[in-house]
């Protein structure tokens, strides 16, 4: 059975690993975020320096914020994933909005004050999952090693 550091290098290796390829997807692949794929690169970058702090003192606490980092991150992506198939709306800044009952002034300055990158809307999927969606369930795997990283405490 792996130890301890070796679970929490692959907890804390695999969200650089989903870093390194959101940023892939914005710089190389031309690919801007949105609102909420930023969201869920906040929780990444927590685990990634919980790691480094938990691979230099050993508390098993730190292992458990780690979980909770991974955990946040796929939530965000469960909801993300949930605002691009419709389930419910995302937020205003970031989603397409209803136009009924709004004075063409009103319409005007909603379309100019609106993201370039919409939340609501899936530039990029495979096997029919977005980006959120993949996050989500790779982020479910990180969970799983920080707690495999707790219970090796």
């Amino acid at each position: 059975m792996p130890s301890r550091r070796i679970w929490i290098l692959l907890a804390a290796g695999g969200s650089a690993a989903l870093m390194l390829g959101a940023l892939g997807f914005q710089y190389l692949g031309d690919m801007p975020p949105c609102k909420l794929c930023y969201w869920q690169r906040y929780p990444h970058w927590a685990a990634i320096g919980i790691g480094a702090v938990a691979l230099l003192v050993p508390i098993a606490a730190l292992t458990l914020l780690g979980a909770l980092a991974a955990l946040t991150t796929a939530a965000i992506g469960f909801y993300h994933t949930g605002v691009e198939r419709d389930w419910w709306e995302g937020p205003a800044s970031c989603s397409a909005g209803g136009a009924s009952g709004m004075s063409a002034d009103d319409l005007f300055a909603q379309i100019m004050a609106a993201p370039l990158v919409r939340c609501d809307e899936v530039p990029w999927q495979m096997f029919g999952l977005s980006m959120a969606s993949w996050n989500m369930l790779a982020s479910l795997v990180l969970v799983a090693f920080w707690i495999m990283a707790f219970r090796r405490a």
